[in-house]
């Protein structure tokens, strides 16, 4: 099974676990949607939304220095948003229905991320082994680099048109 399919059954799951989750949003740190079960538009900006409330609870905690980010947590009028980090590489964020018992919603959902940030760092780890490039061996081989002009190009004094400043 493929990591996207093992997120996509483990969101389900999840959902249907715990009925008072109205959603799940799995999202890169970068706010990119990996998966979810909202519609597309409302889990692509919630995705977003969850990469900037984790960059700034981890900028508070890193401020406050009392270790490390956990959840970030917005209640509303009709429930709450939760965001856990899951693994070095994602987000999963809970759409949660007014009275939600967050510290059993808290580790059904550690599972969760447990799993998926290990399916996600396990996708992104390279196959094949990094190859080492001799010290030694001509520039060419070492760098593309290696295949541009050492130097600009002569300016020719005819053109006299400079660009305007912006």
């Amino acid at each position: 099974m493929n990591a996207e399919t093992m997120m996509g059954t483990e969101l389900r799951g999840l959902r249907r676990r715990r009925p008072e989750i109205a959603g799940v949003v799995l999202a890169g740190m970068d706010g990119l949607l990996i998966s979810s079960d909202l519609p597309t538009t409302d889990a692509t900006h919630l995705a977003a939304l969850a990469a900037a409330s984790f960059g700034l609870g981890h900028r508070m905690a890193t401020t406050v220095r009392r270790g490390e980010f956990h959840e970030s947590v917005v209640h509303t009028a009709a429930g709450c948003v939760v965001t856990y980090p899951a693994g070095q590489d994602a987000l999963l964020t809970l759409v949660a229905e007014p009275g939600a018992d967050l510290v059993a919603l808290r580790e059904e959902a550690r599972g969760v991320v447990h799993r998926a940030g290990a399916a996600l760092a396990a996708r992104h780890r390279p196959t094949l082994p990094m190859q080492r490039h001799d010290p030694h061996a001509p520039l060419a081989v070492r760098t593309p680099m290696a295949t541009l002009p050492s130097r600009r190009p002569p300016r020719d004094p005819h053109i006299t048109w400079r660009r305007p400043p912006m």
